[in-house]
């Protein structure tokens, strides 16, 4: 049997402004109210649910994508003037090329971080 993530919860301060933030990066269908989260459906299998009651800590989610929706990705953060770079704590405006492919960091005004990546850098 394989294991699939099926949902995560993000933290956030506005829960609705983070999940449109995400859908709108990603090109996702718009974020819909599912109990106390708003939900962005991601792929046929996850959801990240956003949820803005209780302390906030920042998360980091990664997803490998193929070549054209990085470029799209990457087009909209620089388009958007999108805080982006190289790495987990670079905002350097640039992209990594781990094990081949390419990489970029996008964060949310929360500090979320969103990884896009062509090629598993771990791979």
């Amino acid at each position: 049997m394989t294991i699939d993530l099926n949902h995560a919860i993000v933290r956030c301060s506005d829960r609705r402004a983070a999940a449109h933030f995400l859908a709108g990066l990603i090109d996702a269908p718009p974020a819909w109210p599912s109990g106390p989260f708003m939900a962005v459906r991601v792929n046929e299998r996850l959801t990240l649910d956003f949820y803005d009651e209780g302390p906030f800590v920042f998360g980091h989610f990664a997803f490998v994508v193929d070549e054209a929706r990085f470029d799209a990705i990457l087009g909209r953060a620089v388009e958007g003037g999108l805080a982006h770079g190289s790495g987990p704590f670079s905002r350097d405006g640039a992209i990594n090329r781990l094990n081949g492919g390419r990489g970029v960091y996008v964060w949310d005004a929360d500090g979320n971080s969103y990884e896009f990546f062509t090629v598993d850098p771990l791979a």
